[in-house]
């Protein structure tokens, strides 16, 4: 039986005194990731043309917990944790660099960019006892379950929200549930008029959860800006505007994670299109919007659901999809406020994201070989040709699959 690796998150109910102990564990973990990285920094400006790597740093560890009592009174896998995290943070710049982008050089950790920390081997520091977590130097902390963990825990990390501590176990070897199959296959265009269209016309509405909330976000900050740093109200005003971000987050998970479901209880194969969101991003006007509808989070719940169940998630590449004539293949072009695709080669007529539905479905069947895709018989045999486009594209634009 195939078996996929699952992230289970339930909430604690720690005592006052326990979350003292959390934000102790937070603000020392915090204070090392600084003072490694400040390590990394000087050694770098000494001259030595290397920076200190995370297992000589992680060697210190033994004489740092014995000059500094607060230290001692972390588990040492969570302090070797944090050192991982800073590591992957230069190979993550290191990475950048080599790929010409801007690079992001780590930054120092502040009181509000550090809200987590890492058990990296359960049962050595943490581990779950008749329904309680136990912490290494800190003791049972009471959880509210949602549900049974399955599978085999490998990290634990506990987090801060805005509305209270979670722990997340990160369980492998989760067996999956195959769902019985449907014999139906669809195609599915991601917009913003509608979050997505399917490839039978069906189309799926937008929330648009963060412009409904916009108006109420807007005054919590501007009760935030008004406050005086430093003080307990501006505290309570940005916890108020951090909850309220946290509302506009759950709904749109939650409202991806029903969609997800729903598409993978009714077909089989589903096709989308491989988006670049960070390049779409890019566009001033439609920025907010794009991160509103959250393409990413949901095509990556979907891709997850679908493993669990046992069916297969395909993604195309999207040039044309909107372009291209659902019915003879022949571009026809149109900005984005022509919101109809009307062909005047074949007559076909039909929304311009119902076109882009059936052209990703019928792409990512060719891709995968399926024979005699019906409704397009009647296109060439080598599939979508730069001879029939209207207007003259360069042939580098069309993918030598499609040729």
């Amino acid at each position: 039986m195939e078996r996929v690796r699952k992230t289970y998150q339930e909430k604690l109910r720690p005592t006052p005194t326990q979350e003292r102990q959390l934000e102790a564990v937070l603000w020392r973990c915090r204070t090392l990731y600084n003072v490694a990285l400040e390590q990394g920094i000087t050694w770098w400006r000494r001259g030595q043309g290397v920076s200190a790597t995370r297992f000589q740093q992680e060697a210190e560890l033994k004489a740092i917990r014995e000059a500094y009592p607060e230290d001692a009174a972390l588990h040492s896998h969570v302090l070797q944790d944090v050192l991982a995290r800073l590591d992957k943070t230069y190979q993550a710049f290191f990475h950048r660099v080599a790929n010409g982008e801007k690079a992001g050089f780590p930054r120092y950790q502040g009181r509000t960019r550090s809200h987590s920390f890492t058990s990296k081997e359960y049962g050595n520091g943490a581990r779950l006892d008749n329904g309680y977590l136990v912490l290494a130097k800190i003791g049972r902390i009471a959880v509210r379950w949602s549900r049974p963990v399955v599978g085999s825990i490998k990290t634990v990390t506990v987090s801060k929200e805005a509305d209270g501590w979670y722990v997340c176990c990160s369980c492998a070897d989760v067996p999956i549930q195959p769902l019985p199959p449907t014999g139906q296959e669809t195609g599915i265009d991601l917009g913003l008029e509608s979050f997505a269209t399917l490839a039978d016309g069906t189309q799926v509405e937008n929330p648009r959860q963060y412009r409904t909330a916009e108006r109420e976000i807007k005054k919590a900050q501007r009760r935030v800006s008004r406050r005086k740093k430093g003080s307990t109200r501006r505290r309570k005003a940005a916890r108020l505007l951090a909850r309220k971000h946290q509302h506009v987050r759950r709904q749109r998970r939650d409202f991806h994670h029903k969609q997800a479901l729903a598409l993978v209880r009714a077909d089989d194969t589903i096709y989308h299109e491989d988006l670049q969101t960070a390049n779409m991003l890019r566009n001033q006007y439609l920025a907010k919007s794009i991160a509103d509808a959250g393409w990413s989070q949901f095509l990556s719940i979907l891709a997850f659901k679908a493993a669990c169940a046992g069916r297969r998630v395909v993604a195309v590449p999207p040039a044309y999809t909107s372009q291209a004539c659902s019915g003879c293949g022949v571009i026809v072009s149109k900005g984005l406020s022509v919101r109809w695709h009307s062909c005047p080669g074949c007559g076909t007529s039909l929304h311009r994201d119902h076109n882009a539905a059936k052209n990703i479905q019928w792409r990512g069947q060719r891709l995968r070989g399926v024979p005699a895709v019906a409704g397009a018989l009647n296109r060439e045999p080598g599939g979508f040709s730069p001879s029939r486009v209207s207007g003259k594209l360069p042939s580098a634009c069309w993918p030598s699959t499609w040729s």
